[in-house]
């Protein structure tokens, strides 16, 4: 979901493409984990974050939310985010040593970090966070590197189409005086994205963008 910052105070001042070079890799990040704790309920998830930590765990989503996601309302959606643990509010999947026990398989924003999305005009690209990771020296990268995810442009397709279809929905919400329509529109994204099984023998894009068109239509979106 959408921020409200200042992009002069929390960036660079500069936009990256997949192609662009970045000054974002910290080395393995050697022992630290400072940007898996004292998360809150920040690191939402979306489907194919959820697509692949059910796959690759071989588990199911309510099983996930038995100790390792929490349901939160964002912007008037239930929407899952990754759980935390203790006063230092550390991620559930940080192991004894601090190292992420599900690196491959984590969601898409650890996945960028320390790089944000910023949306304009139907699409979004990257920025670098200055003040959020104090790990240094960091080394140059290509964003595409960085980012290691596969179909990189179906994913930043998918990325655009989902951002701007809950955006919309959130309008949509908010200009609504019933408070049913909006429980009922709200619980209908988490079972149709998130709580319904996805296939692990078919393509994630090709089941999401069925759900996705299914629900345009029911919604009229």
């Amino acid at each position: 979901m959408e921020r409200d910052i200042d992009m002069k105070e929390v960036s660079d001042g500069r936009l990256y493409g997949l192609r662009d070079m970045v000054k974002a890799d910290c080395g393995g990040c050697q022992g630290c984990s400072d940007c898996c704790e004292s998360m809150g309920s920040t690191i939402i998830l979306d489907p194919y974050d959820v697509w692949r930590l059910t796959t690759g765990l071989k588990v199911s989503f309510d099983t996930l939310l038995l100790d390792k996601l929490e349901l939160n309302v964002q912007e008037g959606i239930i929407l899952p985010n990754m759980k935390t643990e203790g006063e230092s509010e550390r991620c559930g999947f940080l192991n004894e040593e601090g190292r992420c026990s599900i690196h491959s398989l984590r969601p898409g924003l650890c996945r960028i970090f320390p790089l944000g999305r910023y949306y304009e005009n139907g699409s979004f690209q990257y920025f670098l966070q200055v003040h959020e990771c104090k790990k240094e020296p960091k080394l140059k990268v290509k964003v595409q590197k960085w980012i290691d995810t596969p179909d990189i442009r179906r994913n930043e397709k998918f990325i655009i189409d989902w951002h701007y279809f809950l955006k919309d929905l959130t309008a949509r919400l908010e200009a609504s005086d019933s408070e049913e329509y909006r429980k009922t529109v709200s619980l209908y994204i988490l079972k149709s994205f998130y709580q319904k099984p996805w296939d692990t023998d078919r393509d994630f894009y090709e089941q999401f963008y069925a759900r996705f068109e299914e629900a345009k239509s029911i919604l009229k979106i």
